[in-house]
């Protein structure tokens, strides 16, 4: 991999991880749904599925206007992410499935929100209002998506506290 040596070269392989962070959370909620055995988060999970769709179509949209070809790089906290999500499910009883996939959602959306909050703060300094509205619009996205997993968390917390007690 070439030395990244300009605020603008890292702001593009940062760029790079965000696209490779969406289109592997793609698989992740194709593959959540099915796991999933509640019908309203397999619905939640089938919204996001269509946002993050829109999401990567921003990204993409971000390279064209800096005039770069869109490159993956590795994004190894999605990955892990994941990878311990996968596990988990393997683990737990199957009444316990759909707490686990919320879980993983508020860990991943966090993650998300944290990288759109680094590009858009380059995004500021080098000037450019199209790429942070674009980037704004996938944060805004991210930020109700988590909004949306807590407030669902927090019912499936209460329903099965009531189940085991």
């Amino acid at each position: 991999m070439a030395k990244v040596e300009t605020p603008t070269e890292l702001f593009v392989h940062k760029l790079g991880a965000a696209l490779t962070m969406e289109e592997t959370i793609l698989e992740m909620l194709e593959n959540l749904q099915e796991e999933s055995s509640d019908p309203s988060l397999q619905r939640q999970l089938q919204e996001h599925h269509t946002e993050t769709q829109q999401q990567i179509q921003n990204l993409r949209r971000i390279f064209e206007a800096l005039g770069e070809e869109p490159e993956t790089q590795p994004c190894p906290t999605i990955e892990g992410l994941d990878k311990e999500g996968k596990q988990m499910i393997k683990q737990v009883d199957d009444s316990l499935v759909d707490s686990v996939i919320l879980g993983s959602v508020i860990e991943t959306e966090h993650h998300e929100i944290a990288v759109y909050d680094g590009l858009i703060i380059k995004a500021e300094q080098m000037d450019d209002d199209d790429v942070v509205a674009l980037l704004q619009e996938n944060l805004e996205q991210e930020e109700a998506t988590l909004d949306k997993a807590v407030k669902a968390a927090e019912q499936s917390a209460q329903t099965l506290v009531q189940q085991y007690s």
